[in-house]
C-alpha cells in the first residue's frame, strides 16, 4: 500500500491487490502425479544407446522409457511342456540322423519307411513348437 496526501491533509491509502503467498505462477499443477520409482541398473553404452534413442524421438529418457514399457511386446520363456518337446525332437533327430547313415551304408527300403514316419512325427513337433498357444498339433 502506497499512502498520498489528500487536499484535505489526510493520508490516504490506495489499495493495491495484495499477492497471496500461494500465487506463485508457473505452470499448474499436475492432477495425477508419478510418485512410484522405479530403479534399472544399465551399463554405461545401455544408457548411451537409450539417451540417444529419447534424443532421436524428442523426448525425456523417463518419457521414452515408460512409453518402450508400455508398449513393449514380451516373450515368454519356454514352459516345462515346450523344453520336452525340444528334447524329444533332438531325440528324433538324431534318429533320423542314424536311419540316414544306416540307409548309406545297407542301401534297405524299409529304412526309407522308417524315415518317412520319423520325418511325420517331426513336422507335428516343428508346428507345435510354432504355433502361438502350443495346442496346434
Amino acid at each position: 500500500m502506497t499512502s498520498t496526501i489528500s487536499k484535505s491533509g489526510q493520508n490516504d491509502q490506495l489499495d493495491k491487490p495484495k499477492k497471496s503467498a500461494k500465487g506463485r505462477g508457473g505452470a499448474p499443477k499436475k492432477r495425477i502425479r508419478r510418485e512410484v520409482h522405479v530403479k534399472v541398473r544399465l551399463k554405461t553404452t545401455e544408457r548411451f544407446l537409450i539417451e540417444s534413442k529419447a534424443r532421436q524421438a524428442g523426448m525425456r529418457i523417463s518419457d521414452w522409457v515408460r512409453e518402450a514399457t508400455l508398449k513393449a511386446k514380451v516373450v515368454s520363456r519356454l514352459t516345462a511342456e515346450d523344453r520336452r518337446v525340444l528334447h524329444m525332437l533332438a531325440g528324433m533327430a538324431n534318429n533320423l540322423n542314424q536311419l540316414t547313415k544306416l540307409a548309406h551304408t545297407s542301401g534297405m527300403l524299409s529304412i526309407a519307411i522308417r524315415c518317412s514316419s520319423l520325418l511325420e512325427e517331426i513336422d507335428q513337433a516343428l508346428k507345435y513348437l510354432n504355433s502361438d498357444d502350443g495346442k496346434d498339433t
